[in-house]
């Protein structure tokens, strides 16, 4: 009984390997001939498959083979399922852990262009039997709806079923050209800022609160609090809804910005920038690895979050610039 059961489970297994290879060759030859077998025996599993699942996957003409919508979606959940299968397999055999399969990564446009993004060719050179799609946006992405492994966010997190890894701290500071510092001098406390020439993000873009600053109590405060935390909204000639072109405004010398660390710390070590307020500066929020629920995280995936941790733990890192 047991061995119909694991007979059952690897047919099964074969018949998904058969969808996908005829779905990606689209041709039931062409599979059939990839995998060394009769086009017949791969046309009864596709039959097999489909009357188990109760949905027509394929539609079959004599020219040509095409996905249906059903078919489409569970191409998808295949070749996942397979991966990770694969990967599980590789994870077990003599010759130790080998990760595999497919990641879907996504991260903020600005971010990931600068420190996600160089890392991916570093990880495959490492763990070449793992493919990687990633994903540059600045919406918050729905992992599970949206087949994503892991996201890279930054900033304070909503509270949400999804598991968070926090790999390093991210400051945001007040930074501007020395010579622009020079030309008009150096605000000494936050509510300086009202007078000063000021690069702020646009009302549509997602800086709604202002800018944070962390000040002395004053008035009644709770047992032990010295602190508070305050939001300003200082203005300038120029804003825009692109944190980049800020950012270039700045280092162009046309006013005080207010940026977070991941962004400004190498032209901060290089001199190109100067911080100011910093004895203001808000307490930091966090950078961190997202990712759904899982019994079993796949190989690749936290192989993918310790590479992260390894490089966003390194002080150098940041003030190098990726």
């Amino acid at each position: 009984m047991g061995r119909g059961v694991d007979n059952c489970g690897m047919d099964k297994l074969k018949a998904f390997e058969s969808f996908v290879s005829v779905a990606l060759k689209g041709s039931l030859t062409a599979a059939a001939k990839a995998e060394g077998v009769a086009p017949a025996i791969m046309g009864r599993r596709l039959d097999s498959l489909e009357a188990h699942l109760g949905v027509k996957l394929l539609v079959r003409t004599t020219r040509r083979i095409t996905l249906t919508h059903e078919g489409t979606a569970f191409l998808e959940d295949c070749q996942r399922l397979l991966a990770d299968v694969a990967n599980a397999e590789a994870s077990v055999s003599a010759g130790g852990l080998k990760a595999s399969g497919h990641l879907r990564i996504t991260a903020p446009a600005g971010f990931g262009r600068r420190h996600v993004a160089p890392l991916v060719p570093q990880f495959h050179l490492m763990h070449p039997d793992v493919t990687v799609s990633l994903n540059l946006s600045d919406r918050v992405v729905d992992l599970a709806a949206e087949g994503f492994d892991c996201a890279v966010r930054v900033g304070d997190l909503p509270d949400s079923s999804l598991v968070s890894v926090r790999m390093a701290d991210n400051r945001r500071l007040c930074v501007a050209t020395p010579e622009f510092l020079k030309r008009y001098g150096t605000p000494q406390v936050p509510s300086d800022l009202m007078r000063f020439r000021c690069l702020t993000l646009s009302s549509e873009a997602s800086q709604t609160r202002g800018w944070a600053f962390r000040v002395p109590v004053t008035g009644k405060a709770q047992a032990g609090q010295t602190h508070d935390v305050i939001h300003l909204r200082p203005s300038g000639p120029m804003d825009c809804s692109d944190g980049q072109v800020l950012h270039d405004w700045c280092l162009a010398g046309h006013g005080i910005a207010w940026r977070s660390t991941w962004e400004v710390a190498a032209e901060i070590s290089s001199g190109q920038l100067v911080p100011v307020l910093e004895d203001f500066a808000a307490p930091p929020n966090g950078i961190y690895a997202v990712f759904s629920q899982r019994k079993h995280l796949p190989l690749r995936l936290r192989l993918w979050i310790d590479f992260l941790k390894d490089h966003y733990g390194q002080s150098t890192y940041w003030s190098a610039g990726a």
